[in-house]
């Protein structure tokens, strides 16, 4: 599956989540404990709450402590902060809200003990579509050493993590097996023959028949508008007349259906990493291929610079496509008895572009590579793909295929996917080939479609949309598309690499830390810079 992404998945792996892995490591080594070894990728187990203690009435949010969440997931919670969960019953068809059929919406509200002049309650979705928000608001509840939330923003705001509908601890949606993961990761990302990319169409097809019998007629609610509509109901649980918000990535897609549905219900609401909803399937793949492979290059340039951190330097690029075209014959095995096939590699390539310090990682696990250990290889794959030791996975990608397949009604057909691989691949070597591919699993979707709305959040005050020049994922032109689209964006860059960009830099977060605690819409045309 290294390639089943579209532009609003963001590819996942987005920048915060490689800030979990060393935030975890660093909790690990300061305070004496034991990480979970899925700490570092996600999500791990769904684990809910008993619903006797944490489910409520719909719409209500019935708060219990829940310290035992930051405790599995780093082994500790953060200094200061107290941790309470609920569960919030919705409507699993908004359209059809009398059927008395519900989801249930898993809540983490963490808040300081320095709180003073509460503002009211900072939402976050980190992305995906899949991310936990439960777990991203634990992470980021460490503070701006570990690259989470100032204390500006602690102080004055409760933070609410929410797993959408389909996600992590709310009614996960679970239907790929383990074994058709690894076929999906470890396979060819641009398949060159036709029988290979036949072979992926079986693939994908034998996934889709199994998303299809489980799940059938709701395959279709677990879209982004429905799980927007969830946000007023969350909205109104946490007792907020107005929604402040932190979308990341495919949080931004969420965030800006919301805000066209619900524009007088926001506050503020900032979308870092932006989606362009403008863009139809092809056009957003077509992005995503060049984010990529604009971000690849800005790798190999850094290579070729600081040789003396760059252990493939001074061709990166040629050493990174060696290791994939010997893959396709000659694969490493790894300590596990898997195969570094092209398709793993690959899988780690895309992880490594999610954050600049994941460059000197890639550089590593490719020299590894050519001495026969793929161990490199898979840390990386394996962070990115959710799968854990004993070689299951978080339900990352179920979520995932499910959102977006939900979300769309214009996916090429077979052999419309085959002819642009061709001229992707001319155009972006590297990734163009293998994000045309990764159209292949909505094509085969069999469940019905309900694509989200795309135009102004007339009446919504200012929101900040927050680019990233160097961003893979969500390409840094979507910035200004998504603010033009609203009506009522306003762009603030970050001149920097990765996915998204807050909290990143010291003119980052005052911009932004203005702009929630006291509505102040950062300068028109501010750039930060990368450091």
């Amino acid at each position: 599956m290294a390639a089943t992404r579209r532009r609003k998945v963001s590819i996942v792996q987005r920048r915060s989540r490689l800030v979990v892995a060393v935030l975890a490591t660093i909790l690990a080594v300061s305070a004496g404990c034991t990480v979970p070894s899925f700490a570092p990728n996600g999500s791990g187990e769904a684990r809910r709450a008993p619903s006797s203690s944490s489910s409520a009435q719909a719409g209500t949010a019935d708060w219990r402590p829940c310290p035992e969440v930051p405790q599995q997931l780093v082994g500790q919670g953060a200094p200061g902060m107290t941790y309470d969960c609920a569960d919030v019953e919705v409507p699993r068809d908004w359209n059809n809200s009398g059927s008395g059929e519900t989801y249930s919406i898993s809540l983490i509200r963490i808040r300081s003990s320095k709180q003073q002049g509460r503002t009211g309650s900072l939402l976050i979705n980190p992305g995906g579509p899949g991310g936990s928000g439960v777990e991203t608001a634990v992470y980021l509840s460490f503070g701006e050493a570990f690259g989470g939330l100032p204390a500006e923003v602690t102080n004055k705001f409760d933070v609410i993590g929410f797993d959408p509908r389909g996600v992590g601890r709310s009614d996960p949606v679970k239907c790929i097996s383990p074994a058709d993961q690894d076929a999906s990761f470890a396979a060819p990302p641009d398949p060159a023959s036709l029988e290979q990319f036949n072979q992926l169409v079986e693939l994908n097809k034998r996934i889709a028949t199994s998303c299809g019998s489980k799940y059938g007629d709701q395959l279709p609610l677990f879209s982004t508008e429905q799980a927007a509509r969830d946000m007023d109901s969350l909205r109104k649980a946490v007792g907020d007349d107005k929604l402040t918000y932190l979308g990341f990535s495919y949080g931004t897609l969420l965030g800006a259906t919301y805000a066209q549905l619900f524009p007088q219900n926001v506050r503020a609401m900032v979308l870092d990493g932006a989606v362009d909803p403008k863009e139809n399937f092809v056009e957003g793949s077509e992005s995503q291929a060049k984010g990529f492979e604009r971000a690849f290059t800005n790798f190999t340039n850094w290579c070729k610079a600081t040789a003396d951190k760059c252990p493939i330097a001074p061709d990166a690029r040629k050493a990174v496509t060696d290791a994939i075209s010997s893959a396709a014959t000659k694969p490493v095995a790894g300590s596990d008895g898997r195969q570094a096939t092209s398709g793993w590699i690959f899988v780690a390539v895309i992880s490594s572009l999610y954050t600049e310090s994941g460059w000197a990682k890639l550089a590593g696990a490719i020299a590894q590579l050519k001495e026969g250990n793929a161990r490199g290889v898979f840390s990386l794959a394996d962070q990115y793909a959710e799968r854990k030791p004993d070689g299951t996975y978080s339900n990352l990608f179920d979520a995932n295929l499910a959102v977006n397949c939900a979300d769309t009604d214009d996916a090429p057909t077979l052999d419309e996917i085959r002819r642009l691989q061709g001229e992707w691949r001319a155009k972006y070597p590297l990734f163009g080939g293998a994000l045309a591919v990764g159209m292949l699993p909505c094509a085969v979707w069999p469940g019905k479609r309900d694509p989200y709305p795309a135009g102004p959040a007339k009446d919504a005050p200012p929101i900040v949309v927050v680019g990233t020049t160097g961003d893979p994922a969500t390409p840094y032109e979507n910035t200004a598309d998504l603010a033009s689209m609203l009506g009522v964006g306003h762009v603030l860059t970050w001149e920097g690499e990765g996915h998204t960009a807050y909290p990143s830099t010291p003119c980052i977060v005052n911009a932004v830390d203005a702009y929630l605690i006291d509505l102040k819409v950062p300068q028109e045309g501010l750039r930060c810079p990368a450091k």
